[in-house]
């Protein structure tokens, strides 16, 4: 198939995933002249899809969860995207990589997905993983900082995506599952201190913070460095996630009442893990209405030396929900990056095999700056800050 614009035959990619983040990865490539099919399990995801782009991306129903069907659903792609629940993370990057294809992956996984570094190696492929907005933009900025510094002292990363109106009991809304939701709400927090790896509890050490643009939010420890703690040299560094004042103790009773717990519970002649009932619960509570306004707010922070100059060298992200479009601002914030570097994977750019956590390419000005001109064309913003400490 050849795109009528160019004349040139046109890249092959299939989605995995239909939803939010899934559907935006799928148009932005559409729009840049790639032959698109996106899978799915659900009838109704792939049938928004088939709607929002008038058929011209091909859908394909598909259990992700089996390893032959991604196979067969793959064999003729150039690239392949993940935009998958957590829990299938790990299974979709092994069977993609041993298909043979090259990978641009946002799912948060609890595993580390470097443990295919070496099969990538085997079978010659590129994969870059956790490439959405946090981790993704985060990890590569921080370090595109460490980069660009003499030497970096710490590095803070502060990122939450919200509902532009807060409505009660919760004044949250997600975007996707509520169980990787929940994942950031019980998963230790790894922090470095002093240069030496620590964990606190998910949740902890709440403080107040004041944002350009949004006001008061509040900002715990959450698990969001992952494979930065063993990447970067840096003494400290720290993830928070941000939510409206409240939200955090909220989450902290149910967590100490045990709604969040992994353990069997049995009912009568029924047995269920409390955490499975409470993500139930919150599907229907944490569910966008359609048109409803989200937004997304990131702050990455670098303090280091420039010469005998300290400095703060920061980078601000306040993006909204697109109308005209119908995107969800987390939906665009995550699958506008990914889009990007898996457009960078497809035309060599980025040709390196194995799989590549995002700030492997932190040093490489010409991945940095295509990236955020390609952001900054779909209205995603990165704010470039530098100023002296005093």
């Amino acid at each position: 198939m050849k795109s009528q614009a160019s004349g040139k035959p046109m890249t092959n990619a299939v989605v995995l995933g239909a939803g939010m983040v899934g559907s935006v990865i799928a148009e932005d490539l559409l729009r840049s002249g790639f032959a698109v099919t996106i899978v799915d399990y659900s009838s109704d995801a792939l049938a928004r899809v088939a709607e929002r782009s008038n058929g011209a991306i091909a859908i394909a129903k598909v259990d992700c969860s089996d390893k032959d069907a991604i196979r067969k659903c793959i064999d003729s792609a150039e690239i392949v995207f993940g935009a998958l629940p957590s829990w299938l993370g790990l299974n979709a990057l092994e069977t993609i990589i041993t298909s043979g294809k090259s990978y641009c992956d946002i799912s948060f996984m609890a595993e580390d997905p470097r443990k295919w570094d070496a099969l990538a190696k085997e079978h010659g492929v590129t994969c870059v993983v956790d490439f959405g907005v946090a981790p993704g933009m985060s990890h590569i900025l921080c370090a595109h900082a460490v980069h660009l510094l003499d030497s970096c002292e710490r590095l803070e990363i502060v990122v939450g995506g919200l509902p532009v109106e807060r409505t009660w009991p919760f004044e949250y809304k997600a975007p996707f599952s509520p169980r990787d939701v929940i994942e950031e709400y019980i998963r230790p927090a790894r922090i470095v201190e002093h240069g030496k790896l620590i964990t606190r509890p998910a949740l902890s050490e709440c403080v107040l913070m004041d944002l350009p643009g949004v006001g008061t939010l509040e900002a715990f420890n959450s698990d969001g460095l992952r494979t930065l703690c063993d990447t970067l040299d840096v003494p400290f560094m720290r993830e928070r996630t941000l939510r409206y004042p409240g939200h955090t103790e909220m989450m902290q009773v149910l967590k100490a009442a045990g709604f969040f717990s992994e353990q069997l519970v049995r009912i009568d002649e029924h047995t269920i893990a409390p955490i499975d009932m409470t993500s139930k619960i919150l599907i229907e509570s944490w569910k966008y209405e359609p048109g409803e306004a989200d937004l997304t707010v990131m702050q990455v922070e670098a303090e280091g030396m420039v010469g005998e100059e300290q400095v703060r060298l920061c980078w601000d992200l306040l993006d909204y929900y697109d109308g005209d479009a119908d995107q969800s601002s987390m939906a665009r914030t995550t699958g506008f990056p990914a889009a990007s570097m898996g457009k960078m994977i497809a035309d060599g750019t980025i040709a390196e095999p194995g799989v590549h956590p995002p700030e492997s390419f932190g040093s490489n000005d010409a991945v940095v700056l295509r990236l955020l001109a390609e952001l900054e064309e779909r209205n995603v913003k990165y704010k470039k800050t530098m100023e002296s400490v005093r």
